[in-house]
């Protein structure tokens, strides 16, 4: 045995007709026969964007509430950092830059929990 595999050219594999997605499933066939998932796409923006401004808006009232106590400076600041690196991922999401905006989510709720660190 040479270990080759038989190389006979068979039938070539296709999609059925009635498996591909339209434009009313959410995927949109190019000139290329290629789909694009515009809802997917759509979803990851809004979710990026919601996620972003609601850690935005804990962030804030966070850092509101821990600068009207006796918490050192820093850690009203490290909740101002993380809210305001939150906004900038909401602000990504939106324009489309999911991926760059939900690694700026995770940063942002680190510098966050360090800020609660710190109290």
């Amino acid at each position: 045995m040479s270990g080759r595999t038989n190389s006979g050219l068979g039938p070539a594999i296709t999609e059925p007709d009635d498996l591909r997605r339209t434009a009313a499933d959410g995927g949109r066939e190019t000139a290329d026969g290629a789909l694009e998932y515009v809802e997917d796409a759509r979803r990851a923006r809004w979710t990026a964007t919601g996620a972003g401004a609601l850690l935005t808006l804990a962030g804030l009232a966070a850092a509101l509430l821990r600068s009207t106590g006796t918490a050192p400076a820093l850690v009203p600041a490290a909740y101002a950092l993380g809210a305001a690196v939150c906004a900038f991922a909401a602000t990504l999401g939106a324009r489309g830059r999911t991926r760059r905006a939900l690694w700026l989510l995770i940063a942002g709720t680190m510098v966050m929990a360090l800020g609660d660190q710190f109290d």
